[in-house]
C-alpha cells in the first residue's frame, strides 16, 4: 500500500510538472493540440514520451529505494543492524528478584559476514547477563532462564523488561526491537524490520542484473539463456500462427455466412472465456507432456481470439462501401478482395496483437509440465528454490520480449495497413 501511494504521488507530481513545462515551451494555438478523443482518429491522443520516461524511472527508483539498492540515492528506512540491549527482571522460586542485561547482535546474513559472539560478564546474583545473535528480518527466542541460576524451576519467571512489567502473551517495545512473551514465559525478540523488502521477496535491481549476466555467460540447467528464450519464442510463434491459420478463415466464414455463424458461434463463445490454464490437464491427457501438448495449448489460446477478431472485422465493414462496389460492377470475389479484406485487416491486426500477448503469457504455463528449456521453465524451477532474483529476471525478459513483439507488430500494421483509422 505504501509503494502504491508513493507511485500515485509521483504520477500526480510529474503530470503537473510536465504540464507546466509544456505550457511554457509550446504554443497551443495549433489545431492538433486542441484535439480531443474522436472516433476513428487515433491521432487525437498520442502517448506523452516524457510521461513514459518518468514512469520507467519512477518504477526503478521505487524498486531501488525499497530494496536498499546502491543505484538509488534515497532509501526508505531499512532493518536495524547492529547491537541492542535490554534489562530484564526475574523472580526465582524463593520470591527474590534480580536484574540482568541481554546484549543482542543483529546482522545481515546476505553480506556473508557473521559477527563474533559478544563477550559479556555474567555478573552476580541468580539472574546472569546473556548474549544472542539474530538475523535481520527474523525473530528469535531469547531463553534467559537457561543461563540463570534456578531458571528451570517452575516458579521462576521474568516479570519486567527495562522496568516495565510484562505478562505471558503480551508485548512491549524497546529501542529498535519488539519483545513478546510467549504463553510459557519465554521472550521472543524481533528487531525493527523497516520498510525495505527482504531479498527473498524482492531483490535489488543490481542483484537481478548480476543474475542475468551470470545466466547469460554460464547458462541454466545445461542450456544457454538464448536457447531458453529461443525455445519459448518458437513455441509462441508456432502456436500463434497455427491459431491464426485456422481462426482467420473461420472468422471470415462466420462473418459472411449465417449458417457458419450459427454453427460455430456457440463453440466460439463457449471456449472464448475459458482460460488456457484451465485446459492444461486436458491437454496433458490428450497430447502428453511433450512439445505437441505445449503447441496445442498455445494454439487454443490464439484460435478463439483470432476467430473473433476476424469475425468482428468482417461484420464491421461499412455496408455502403459494398453497395458502392456492386454499383460499379464489382464481382463477389472483387468485393471480398478489394473491400472486405482491406477493411477487416485493422481489426485482425488488433486481434493478432492481443493473441500474441496472450500466447506469450501462456507459454509460462505451457512450460510448467516437463519442460527442459524455456523462459517459463526457468521461472518455475527458480521459484521452487526461492531464487527470487532469477524469477524477476525471467519476468523482466518475458516483458521486454513481449513489448518488443508488440512494437514489431505495430510497425507491421502501419506498413501493411496504412489506411487504418482513415
Amino acid at each position: 500500500m505504501t509503494i502504491l501511494i508513493i507511485y500515485i504521488l509521483i504520477f500526480i507530481a510529474a503530470f503537473y510538472i510536465v504540464k507546466a513545462v509544456s505550457s511554457m515551451s509550446k504554443s497551443r494555438d495549433d489545431f492538433t493540440s486542441l484535439k480531443t478523443v474522436t472516433f476513428g482518429d487515433e491521432s487525437a491522443v498520442m502517448p506523452n514520451r516524457a510521461a513514459s520516461i518518468i514512469s520507467v524511472i519512477a518504477i526503478f527508483a521505487i524498486w531501488g529505494s525499497f530494496t536498499g539498492s546502491k543505484l538509488t540515492p534515497i532509501h526508505v528506512p531499512g532493518p536495524f543492524i547492529g547491537e541492542l540491549s535490554f534489562t530484564y527482571t526475574a523472580v526465582n522460586s524463593s520470591g527474590e528478584t534480580d536484574d540482568a542485561e541481554v546484549r543482542i547482535s543483529v546482522y545481515d546474513v546476505q553480506t556473508g559476514e557473521i559477527p563474533d559472539k559478544i563477550d559479556i560478564d555474567p555478573g552476580l546474583g541468580f539472574a546472569l547477563n546473556d548474549t544472542a545473535q539474530i538475523i535481520t528480518y527474523r525473530s528469535a527466542l531469547v531463553k534467559v532462564q537457561k543461563n540463570d541460576v534456578g531458571g528451570k524451576d517452575k516458579k521462576y519467571k521474568v516479570i519486567a523488561i527495562n522496568g516495565e512489567s510484562i505478562l505471558p502473551s503480551s508485548e512491549l517495545f524497546i529501542d529498535n526491537a519488539r519483545v513478546y512473551m510467549t504463553a510459557k514465559g519465554t521472550l521472543s525478540l524481533t528487531p525493527y524490520k523497516g520498510w525495505q523488502m527482504q531479498p527473498v521477496w524482492l531483490p535489488s535491481p543490481e542483484a537481478v542484473w548480476s543474475r542475468l549476466t551470470k545466466i547469460a555467460s554460464e547458462g541454466y540447467k545445461n542450456f544457454s539463456l538464448f536457447e531458453h528464450l529461443g525455445w519459448s519464442l518458437l513455441r509462441v510463434v508456432v502456436g500463434f500462427f497455427a491459431g491464426a491459420l485456422i481462426g482467420i478463415p473461420l472468422g471470415y466464414a462466420m462473418g459472411l455466412s449465417g449458417w457458419f455463424r450459427g454453427w460455430f458461434d456457440p463453440i466460439v463463445e463457449f471456449m472464448r472465456p475459458v482460460p488456457p490454464l484451465a485446459l492444461i490437464p486436458l491437454v496433458i491427457i490428450w497430447f502428453g507432456i511433450g512439445e505437441q501438448g505445449k503447441i496445442i495449448l498455445l494454439f487454443l489460446a490464439s484460435l478463439w481470439i483470432m476467430t473473433i477478431s476476424a469475425r468482428a472485422g468482417v461484420s464491421g465493414v461499412n455496408i455502403a462501401k459494398i453497395h458502392a462496389a456492386y454499383s460499379l460492377g464489382a464481382s463477389k470475389w472483387q468485393i471480398m478482395r478489394l473491400v472486405i479484406v482491406p477493411n477487416s485487416l485493422p481489426e485482425i491486426f488488433t486481434g493478432a496483437r492481443v493473441s500474441m500477448g496472450v500466447c506469450w503469457g501462456t507459454v509460462v504455463a505451457a512450460e510448467l509440465v516437463a519442460a527442459q528449456k524455456g523462459a517459463g521453465m526457468m521461472i518455475i524451477t527458480a521459484s521452487k528454490f526461492q531464487m527470487t532474483d532469477l524469477v524477476i529476471m525471467g519476468i523482466v525478459l518475458i516483458g521486454v520480449i513481449g513489448y518488443a513483439i508488440d512494437i514489431l507488430m505495430r510497425i507491421s500494421e502501419n506498413y501493411l495497413v496504412p489506411w487504418k483509422g482513415k
